[in-house]
């Protein structure tokens, strides 16, 4: 009986916190910071495998024998360090609205 109802308890305390106004602003602003940045990496990522593939654009020289694929490449790895930089700034964000969201989980 005491599983039965804890069982409950939780998906009632759950289903409370899933539709909190807290919870809702959580999901939102990660999906607001998350999605354009995925979309954003996916498109730089998979440029340089499809420019050196398909096209010859990345092919000119940018210095000395050093083509613009190489400089791409390492833009890539510059890129990957700053997304990661960003995402660090803003979990501090995240971290605060999760807070939140179990400070109100817990009054209810």
């Amino acid at each position: 009986m005491e599983a039965k109802q804890i069982k409950a308890n939780t998906e009632s305390d759950y289903s409370s916190i899933v539709q909190s106004s807290s919870f809702q602003t959580l999901l939102s602003e990660k999906k607001k910071f998350i999605i354009p940045i995925t979309i954003f990496f996916f498109c730089f990522y998979f440029a340089l495998p499809i420019l050196t593939s398909y096209t010859t654009v990345l092919n000119h020289k940018f210095i000395g024998s050093i083509t613009w694929a190489w400089v791409f490449a390492f833009l890539q790895f510059v890129m990957t360090w700053v997304l990661c930089m960003l995402y660090s700034k803003k979990a501090a964000r995240f971290d605060e609205l999760a807070a939140q969201v179990v400070e109100e989980g817990g009054k209810s």
